[in-house]
């Protein structure tokens, strides 16, 4: 997992947040205020939506030092494109999506039909992601997002995301002991809350959205970039249609051209 994503969904999620009030709760670089905060917080959460379950989530989460540590020491901005294909396991990755590919055709084959993604980009982002679901994070989703709103180093972009996570409490989508990445993202595609609150789809049909599971995650990856402008049959390598989609994902220039290239390899 790479924190450096989606930071164009940014605005997406921020809309959460422009009928609520300026914020006022202080932001800190260390741990020791974090109960305060928590308290000057809940009653912008509420402000702008959030409810009961939501706002004792916020008030029984702690001070994540695994996110704090995570968000301090970044790598995937210095690799190389090589380097980084190296690290990630590409050539694993791209051997084990053709398996998965003909394994789940019925379902794949319905997930392009329906949002015009090829399948090869969404299964390259879940071997990337979490190594299609081995590991999808051992941190607690609600504390690893509040404890990023309450640093001061992207206050403002974590903090919509925070009030998404609460959200998403309420709704029952996640709970107050749901675990996802060191940054809060979840499930096998590693959503970050405000992406999961706009764009999780049930792609399994139960009537509800799971994010934990491969069938609502792949859905709702696909249609992520369908919403972010995929251009069904349009290509997606570098200086195609598609590549300036793939960049809403993450924010990492090797990232986004791993998918492309992985992408393409897959359904090849």
């Amino acid at each position: 997992m790479l924190f450096p994503r989606r930071f164009a969904a940014a605005l997406t999620v921020s809309m959460l947040w422009l009928s609520t009030p300026a914020l006022a709760a202080s932001c800190s670089d260390t741990g020791g205020k974090y109960e305060a905060w928590k308290s000057e917080f809940a009653p912008e959460a509420r402000a702008a939506g959030v409810g009961e379950r939501g706002l004792a989530a916020l008030m029984g989460s702690s001070y994540s030092k695994a996110t704090i540590s995570a968000d301090r020491n970044q790598k995937s901005f210095k690799y190389s494109l090589d380097k980084f294909l190296q690290v990630r396991g590409a050539e694993v990755i791209v051997k084990q999506g053709r398996s998965r590919k003909a394994k789940n055709a019925q379902m794949m084959a319905a997930i392009e039909a329906k949002y015009g993604v090829p399948a090869g980009v969404i299964i390259a982002i879940h071997g990337m992601e979490t190594g299609f679901g081995s590991f999808m994070g051992d941190t607690n989703v609600v504390s690893a997002i509040a404890t990023l709103a309450y640093d001061c180093r992207r206050t403002e972009f974590f903090t919509p995301h925070l009030v998404a996570a609460l959200k998403l409490v309420d709704q029952g989508v996640i709970t107050t002991k749901s675990v996802g990445a060191k940054h809060g993202e979840l499930g096998h595609t590693q959503f970050l809350p405000g992406n999961a609150l706009a764009f999780g789809v049930d792609g399994n049909g139960d009537g509800k959205i799971d994010l934990t599971n491969m069938a609502d995650a792949l859905s709702s990856t696909a249609n992520f970039l369908r919403q972010k402008g995929w251009k069904p049959g349009a290509g997606f390598q570098e200086g195609e249609p598609n590549f300036a989609v793939i960049k809403e994902w993450n924010a990492a220039t090797v990232y986004q051209q791993a998918i492309a290239i992985m992408g393409k390899r897959i359904d090849g």
